[in-house]
């Protein structure tokens, strides 16, 4: 669905836009509304308070829900599948015990954080949170304390990849849009991400856990499920956790990372082919050319690898209806994830078509400042005004790009053009972004605190990657 003509001015559109979250955010902390129903509510009136005629509401209002159920239900349902086989046969409890053997007790929220970036280099923000949750929790249990210590160094690790690193699509996008290298993009972007994480991330993440204890839940996977007091390996129990105990052996740990190595291996072939297409390097429509794309297709991967799983883990130890009640079982804990973080895509669908970002971007076309500050400032302005990080970021992008070329910018500065409108286009994630509600449902926290924890992270993350970038500026 494309915008619809912006039917009042910036001002307007930002105070209804303001009067929106704000009443979104009353509906849930203080009337106790339930987040779904509060933000479908809360998206119809600012749908019509914005001025979207009253027949394309609907339409509106479907728009974002789709386009977000769309890339997260497929993603959710299979990375919980994968994970409470992991959590079930005790390969998340093997792969958590050998990072902690190579770590160190005390450094198991690093390696959780390092772990991440690793995977969150070729598979995107939600994909890579939904098949580490079961690993993030095994720690999380082993160790106790808050939820926060384990949770954050990981999501984060996928936020700062997924935001500043080609070839995720945000950042390749604005490099095209400015005219950018992709190569010198992703030299600079890997380093300034491992660093933006590290000090905007890692070291918050401790601060923000000594201080907000969030207990850690039982919503996804169940009780906990260890065998450290079994020889053997790991102690579990029939399907689900409700049946009848019987000792097991625990899989290897070389099995479980090819497991989780699997989707990384299938989703990095659709990267490259999918890029040496766009490059005119390879043909499209070639049959083998089709193929990897198809299997490297993050909800395609995660499929072959839940049946991967199934047929390695599952089929050890348990019948394939034992098998099929555990995947089953994994389902019920998630719909009101889903729908919930679909209810956030609509919310943020309806603020975009309702012509904010527009109306922000011709407003801001010519603010008399540096233009890489310029770059942070408006795609701040446009993520806090429609949610959407990628949003943010091509708009941003497709917004300088004639102010870069008359600039004449040399290669290294417009690639730190890139990095600065990605680290705008992702600070303060709130409730019009989907990627909020995931976090705040996948690790149980309310509104309130996801806002104290997961948006003051992802504002530290941004900020520090903006710093770091406008100091190379300075420099060169």
């Amino acid at each position: 669905m494309d915008a619809i003509e912006p039917a009042y001015g910036t001002t307007a559109l930002l105070v209804i836009a303001a009067c929106a979250v704000a009443l979104l955010l009353f509906l849930i902390i203080k009337v106790k509304l339930h987040a779904f129903i509060a933000l479908v509510l809360v998206s119809v009136l600012t749908a019509l308070a914005a001025g979207i005629p009253v027949a394309d509401v609907p339409d509106a209002l479907i728009y974002g829900f789709a386009d977000t159920l769309g890339s997260v239900a497929l993603l959710v349902g299979f990375g919980v599948m994968l994970g409470r086989l992991l959590e079930v046969t005790g390969g998340a409890q093997v792969l958590a015990d050998t990072l902690i053997g190579r770590f160190g007790e005390k450094r198991a929220p690093l390696a959780l954080g390092v772990a991440a970036l690793f995977f969150g280099f070729p598979i995107f923000f939600d994909a890579g949170l939904v098949v580490f949750l079961p690993i993030i929790y095994t720690v999380a249990r082993r160790f106790g304390g808050s939820m926060l210590y384990y949770a954050l160094p990981a999501a984060g690790a996928f936020a700062a990849m997924h935001a500043l690193v080609p070839p995720h699509p945000g950042p390749v996008a604005a490099a095209d849009l400015l005219g950018a290298d992709i190569g010198l993009t992703l030299l600079v972007g890997v380093p300034v991400a491992i660093v933006s994480w590290y000090l905007g991330v890692y070291l918050v993440s401790k601060f923000l856990g000594a201080r907000v204890n969030v207990p850690i839940s039982d919503v996804l996977f169940g009780e906990m499920n260890d065998g450290r007091g079994d020889e053997g390996g790991s102690e579990g129990s029939g399907a689900g956790g409700g049946g009848t105990t019987k000792t097991r052996t625990a899989p290897s740990f070389g099995t479980v990372i090819s497991l989780l190595l699997l989707p990384l291996i299938l989703i990095s072939c659709n990267t490259v082919v999918s890029t040496l297409v766009s490059a005119g390097t390879l043909s499209e429509g070639q049959l083998w050319v089709d193929g990897l794309i198809l299997l490297g297709d993050t909800s395609v991967a995660l499929l072959i690898t839940v049946l991967a799983a199934i047929l390695v883990l599952g089929r050890r130890d348990h019948s394939m209806a034992d098998v099929t009640e555990i995947v089953d079982r994994a389902l019920g804990p998630i719909c009101s994830i889903i729908l919930i973080t679909g209810a956030g895509g609509m919310f943020g669908g309806v603020l975009e078509l309702s012509g904010i970002g527009t109306a922000l971007s011709d407003s801001l076309s010519n603010l008399g400042m540096s233009l890489i500050l310029q770059a942070f400032l408006i795609a701040t302005l446009l993520r806090v005004a429609q949610g959407s990080a990628t949003v943010a970021l091509t708009t941003a992008a497709g917004l300088l790009a004639p102010a870069a070329a008359a600039a004449d910018l040399g290669a290294f500065q417009l690639t730190l053009l890139v990095m600065a409108i990605a680290a705008g286009a992702t600070v303060l994630s709130h409730v019009n972004d989907s990627g909020f509600w995931l976090v705040s449902r996948f690790f149980d926290m309310d509104e309130k605190t996801t806002l104290k924890t997961w948006t003051v992270m992802e504002t530290t993350l941004g900020t520090t990657a903006f710093a770091i970038s406008a100091v190379l500026w300075a420099v060169v």
